[in-house]
């Protein structure tokens, strides 16, 4: 008999999605770290195209998600760049003028 959708394993969007929903409100993580999260190491690059193919309105937060070094990675003073350092900062994240996270939040704690 085959094996029904229910007892499937997630796939990896799935996986990506539900990791990307855990985050809490006021941190962020690293694209590296998200796909980690989601049981995909090495495939930061992967996670940037799929959340940037998010459909318009998706309520994922996606703007908790920025480069390694603590930037995030929209071009400075771009219209996403700008979005993104606005719903940080809604939350209480500190951003630079030119994207650099100012405090510790990145989560989960090494």
């Amino acid at each position: 008999m085959p094996e029904t959708r229910a007892a499937q394993q997630p796939t990896a969007e799935e996986r990506l999605w539900l990791a990307l929903a855990a985050i809490p409100c006021g941190q962020v993580t690293s694209y590296g770290r998200l796909a980690a999260l989601a049981g995909l190491p090495g495939r930061a690059r992967w996670v940037g195209r799929q959340l940037s193919q998010l459909p318009q309105g998706s309520r994922l937060p996606w703007y908790r998600v920025m480069g390694a070094s603590g930037k995030l990675s929209f071009p400075p003073e771009s219209p996403a760049f700008e979005r993104q350092r606005a719903r940080l900062q809604e939350e209480g994240v500190a951003i630079s003028d030119g994207g650099r996270l100012l405090s510790r939040r990145f989560w989960p704690d090494e």
